[in-house]
C-alpha cells in the first residue's frame, strides 16, 4: 500500500462522513493512517481505535484523545408523498438546517437530498425570516412521489450530513463541515507520526486515542479510558472562538482565532497537568490562550478524568468559529501549534511520571 501523506489524511479525514453514532467510515480513515507508524492499533465493540507507541511496560503511559464523530441528522419519518423528516444527532441547529443539500447514508451508499425551505414570496412572514424551526419542522426531499419509492432508497434510523466540502479560504483559514472535532483526530495522530519519529526521545508509553459518540455524551472515551487507566490524559477539542460579531467576551471570555491554543482551568483539568503544560508552552515558546472552566468543559475530559481512581486530564482546545454548522472555520497555525505542544509535552514526562495537587 503506497504512504498516506499527512495532506491527504486531512482531507480525507474532513470528507468522510462519520456522524454520531455512525463512525466506522472515518475511524476507518484514522485507523489506515496511524497504521503506518504505531505499534499496536486496537479497537473496541462501538468503534473507537487507539494507537500505541510502547517503550516499556514499567513506565508511565500518556493518552492523546479527541472524539471523531460530527453532529448530523437523522431519519425519523416518512410520509406518504416520500418527504422525510428528521431528528437531530447530537447538538445539531435546526435555524440553519433549511435549505441545504444533504446526504443521507444507507447500506448501500448515499442518497442525495435537499432540506425544504418555502420561498418567502409564501410565507406568512414577509420580512425574510418567521419563527425559528423546531426540528420536527425540518424535512428532506430526495425527489421521490411516494413512501415506497423512498423506502426503495432509504429507511428509518438512516443518519444525514450536510453536503459541504473543506476549503482554504487562504494559506492559513481553514473551512468546512466537521472540523470539531476531525481536526483534533489529525492533530492527535500527526503528533503519533512526530513521536515514532522521535521514539529514541521517548520516555513513556504513548495511547491515541479516536473516540466515537462524544457529541451524545462522550461515552467512547468513557470506554477506552476506562479500559486503559493511563497516567495522564491530554484531550484536545475545539472551543468556541469569541473573535467574530455578536459575541459577549465578558460572557463567552476572549479566545481569537490564529493566537494559538487555549488551555483550560478549572473542573477537569487537573492543576498539576495544567502548569506541566504551561512549562512545556514556556519553555518551546509556543504561544497559548487561557480559559476558565465552570462546571464542565463539554468536552471528552469531562468523561475521563473521574474513571477508577481518576485520571490527571487536560483540556487543550482549538480556537474554532460557526461551531456545530456546515462553514466551521479555524487557523492551522493554531493547528500546528497543538500538535506541538502535544509532541513536546509527552516528551518532557519521565518515566514514573505522576500528576498530584500535593506535589510540588
Amino acid at each position: 500500500m503506497a504512504k498516506i501523506t499527512s495532506n491527504e489524511f486531512l482531507e480525507d479525514l474532513l470528507i468522510t462522513p462519520s456522524p454520531t453514532g455512525f463512525e466506522k467510515g472515518g475511524v476507518k480513515v484514522w485507523k489506515n493512517y496511524v497504521e503506518q507508524f504505531s505499534d499496536e492499533v486496537v479497537t473496541d465493540a462501538y468503534g473507537s481505535a487507539a494507537a500505541k507507541i510502547n517503550t516499556s511496560g514499567d513506565v508511565a503511559t500518556v493518552m492523546l484523545e479527541a472524539h471523531c464523530d460530527e453532529i448530523g441528522m437523522v431519519v425519523q419519518h416518512i410520509t406518504d408523498n416520500g418527504f422525510i423528516y428528521v431528528n437531530k444527532l447530537g447538538g445539531s441547529d435546526s435555524t440553519i438546517a433549511r435549505a441545504k443539500k444533504v446526504f443521507i447514508h444507507n447500506k448501500r451508499g448515499r442518497v442525495v437530498g435537499i432540506t425544504g425551505n418555502t420561498a418567502i414570496h409564501l410565507q406568512t412572514t414577509k420580512n425574510g425570516g418567521g419563527k425559528q424551526p423546531a426540528w420536527k419542522d425540518i424535512y428532506v426531499d430526495i425527489g421521490v412521489s411516494s413512501k415506497e419509492e423512498a423506502l426503495e432508497l432509504i429507511q428509518v434510523g438512516d443518519p444525514i450530513t450536510y453536503a459541504s466540502d473543506m476549503e482554504f479560504l487562504n494559506d492559513d483559514i481553514l473551512s468546512g463541515r466537521a472540523l470539531d472535532n476531525r481536526m483534533g483526530g489529525y492533530i492527535i495522530a500527526e503528533a503519533m507520526r512526530s513521536l515514532s519519529e522521535r521514539k529514541s526521545e521517548l520516555k513513556v508509553n504513548v495511547i491515541a486515542l479516536n473516540s466515537v459518540q462524544e457529541e451524545v455524551g462522550g461515552f467512547g472515551a468513557r470506554m477506552m479510558s476506562y479500559r486503559f487507566m493511563p497516567d495522564v490524559a491530554l484531550v484536545t477539542d475545539v472551543t468556541h472562538a469569541t473573535d467574530t460579531p455578536g459575541i459577549d467576551q465578558k460572557e463567552h471570555g476572549t479566545v481569537e482565532m490564529g493566537n494559538g491554543p487555549t488551555i483550560q482551568h478549572g473542573g477537569a483539568n487537573h492543576p498539576s497537568v495544567v502548569s506541566f503544560l504551561e512549562d512545556v508552552c514556556e519553555k518551546s515558546s509556543i504561544e497559548v490562550q487561557h480559559e476558565a472552566t465552570s462546571v464542565r468543559t463539554g468536552t471528552d475530559t469531562d468523561s475521563i478524568f473521574y474513571q477508577q481512581t481518576g485520571i490527571p486530564s487536560a483540556l487543550i482546545s482549538l480556537p474554532l468559529r460557526y461551531m456545530h454548522s456546515p462553514v466551521e472555520t479555524c487557523n492551522m497555525k493554531d493547528v500546528e501549534a497543538l500538535i506541538t505542544i502535544m509532541v513536546e509535552a509527552v516528551l518532557a514526562m519521565r518515566p514514573d511520571q505522576t500528576f498530584s495537587v500535593f506535589e510540588d
